[in-house]
């Protein structure tokens, strides 16, 4: 089945055209929930409810952009919606860190995706928020602001303290690495 009609079957309610939908989009829509979320666990509640989402609202899809983005929105709003629900205070996270010595462009080839997924994961949620939203999903600190309730200058710093963290993270790793 084409997508068009896989879409189409969902619309008009059609359980096998779910569950298509589900498999075909699931794995890689979890890779953006997990991004999001604290845990496994917490990851897979923001992919069941964002599926419901989009199997409630998928009548609004316009064919216009692609469906897969137009189901990663659905995702992420979900999950910025779960992770408002916490209550992230933007204003009490790290102090600030002192500068990171530049790290070789080299040691991060070394890293695969799960090693940069588990780093990203272990950041504080608001540097976690603001580095996926900034970085990965491309939304600029206006738009960050936005979403978040919060100051432009406070999407920016948190992206700086984000990686810094990060480059921190990175370092201690490849030390630990070129130690062993």
């Amino acid at each position: 089945m084409s997508e068009h009609q896989v879409i189409q079957g969902c619309i008009e309610g059609d359980v096998r055209c779910q569950r298509m939908l589900f498999e075909r989009y699931a794995g890689k829509m979890l890779m953006v929930c997990l991004r999001y979320a604290s845990d496994h666990m917490e990851a897979e509640d923001i992919l069941q409810n964002g599926f419901i989402k989009v199997f409630r609202h998928i009548g609004q899809f316009k064919y216009e952009g692609s469906f897969e983005g137009w189901v990663r929105k659905v995702m992420v709003n979900t999950a910025l919606k779960y992770c408002q629900r916490k209550r992230i205070r933007f204003d009490e996270l790290q102090p600030d860190m002192p500068q990171v010595p530049g790290i070789e462009p080299y040691v991060y080839s070394l890293l695969g995706e799960a090693d940069l997924l588990h780093l990203i994961r272990q950041l504080p949620e608001g540097y976690r928020l603001v580095f996926n939203l900034h970085v990965i999903e491309g939304y600029s600190h206006e738009e960050i602001a936005g979403m978040l309730n919060i100051k432009d200058s406070t999407s920016r710093s948190q992206l700086v303290k984000a990686r810094r963290m990060l480059q921190q993270a990175v370092t201690s790793l490849h030390k630990t690495t070129v130690a062993v």
